[in-house]
């Protein structure tokens, strides 16, 4: 049994779901399950509608278009317009509605799970519907039935008992039968209300899934030829990694690699499975293996995140960072809801670089700023090098000003901006 997962670009169109369907065609005599990711930049749309809707601003231009983007792609999919689909589709937004006729009083986690998960919920259905008008044997299934999680609304933890023990009882009959399609980045709580496992969490699901029903292995279908070496936004010559360990791949998803979600690797190195990156766009392509393999990377891998902004934490009576500080900093950083993606302490000030999200930065510096004073500033970026040299550093640091830099054995990070640039 084989686990494939497919993300945004690759069903972000009627041709995408086209070609989905002819690789699952072309592996048919293999038993599957498909996850399937919201269209597009769906999920960026529907946060939009979120916010607006919690900023008690317009939100129906942001609904409609949403809408008729749908409609379109299955417009071009389905030649009879009374299939069942669009009925199914339309009843599924519907939900949505209801949510936005009231005024939000709900905590703004929870509302936001109750409307951005409905992406991954009509796109599996889209994706099935038009895999069983294909002549394909399909199964929709509702992850949430399946995936049990706590209720940290946006950053659900995963039961795994509860979860493996519902998986394992039905889903494998299902697939028995033809190709059971369901949704990444969704789960469900015991009292029936919907969860997400964090941006991007797709390629999680899959892992889920596979790690309880003991897959051969899971692909992760890209628009890449497999796990590059650096970001092609970034660098202009790129090379694919042909196989990498679990731990390189852990290593390069916690710094910030975008090509497979963090929490990925561990349910399928605990249980051995294989996890393949490889191209929808050239699916005869071998891409990447990630495995129980212990080559290091044969080459440097780069790892770019923009808009970052650098936060220096000093206490007020001037103590040292020591244990008690940091404590009640990372507490602060925790109850925020804020990953920190590097840092540095000296004596007496805590350094960080995190994400710029303007929901939660201003909340944040508030809070840190009860006990502490701080510096900040913004429009950085930080790079991170694995395998670096110094001809790398070299590489990515010409025309900038580095404002932190963290080195190990293996891995540099550096939290830059444009020389010139004001601070």
């Amino acid at each position: 049994m084989n686990v494939y997962k497919f993300g945004g670009a690759s069903v972000k169109d009627a041709a995408g779901v086209k070609n989905l369907a002819n690789i699952i065609r072309n592996n048919q005599q293999k038993e599957l399950l498909i996850v399937v990711s919201a269209m597009g930049k769906t999920t960026n749309a529907l946060e939009k509608l979120t916010f607006a809707y919690l900023d008690k601003t317009d939100t129906e231009a942001i609904f409609d278009e949403i809408k008729a983007y749908h409609t379109a792609v299955m417009n071009e999919l389905f030649e009879d317009k009374q299939h069942p689909v669009f009925n199914d589709v339309a009843n599924t937004f519907v939900e949505i509605d209801w949510i936005l006729e009231e005024e939000p009083q709900d905590n703004a986690d929870y509302i936001y799970d109750q409307i951005v998960s409905i992406g991954e919920l009509i796109s599996s259905k889209i994706v099935s519907a038009y895999l069983s008008t294909s002549g394909i044997p399909t199964q929709w299934i509702d992850a949430r039935s399946y995936i049990h999680t706590d209720n940290t609304y946006r950053e659900a933890k995963v039961d795994w008992d509860k979860t493996c023990a519902a998986i394992a009882s039905r889903v494998p009959g299902i697939i028995a039968n033809g190709v059971a399609v369901t949704q990444g980045f969704i789960g469900g709580t015991s009292e029936n209300y919907t969860t997400t496992l964090g941006r991007e969490g797709s390629d999680y699901t899959a892992a889920i899934f596979a790690s309880c029903l003991d897959a051969e292995s899971v692909t992760i279908w890209k628009d890449v030829p497999g796990v590059l070496n650096a970001d092609p936004k970034w660098f202009d010559e790129t090379e694919k990694i042909p196989a990498l360990s679990y731990h390189d791949a852990i290593e390069l998803t916690y710094y910030g690699a975008t090509v497979i979600h963090p929490k990925t690797i561990k349910p399928l190195q605990n249980k051995g499975i294989p996890l393949y990156v490889r191209s929808f766009i050239q699916p005869d392509g071998v891409g990447t293996k990630i495995s129980s393999q212990n080559n290091p990377l044969p080459i440097p891998s780069f790892i770019f995140k923009v808009n970052q902004v650098l936060i220096s934490i000093f206490p007020k009576d001037y103590s040292f960072i020591i244990e008690e500080n940091l404590s009640d900093i990372f507490n602060i950083f925790h109850e925020h809801k804020v990953k920190i993606n590097t840092m540095l302490n000296s004596a007496i000030s805590f350094s960080v670089s995190v994400d710029y999200d303007d929901h939660k930065l201003g909340k944040l510096l508030n809070s840190l700023r009860k006990n502490y004073n701080i510096k900040y500033n913004k429009d950085l970026e930080l790079v991170t090098i694995r395998y670096y040299n110094q001809q790398t550093i070299d590489r990515v640091t010409q025309n900038k000003d580095i404002l932190l830099e963290v080195k190990s054995r293996y891995t540099c990070q550096m939290v830059m901006r444009d020389k010139g640039s004001e601070l």
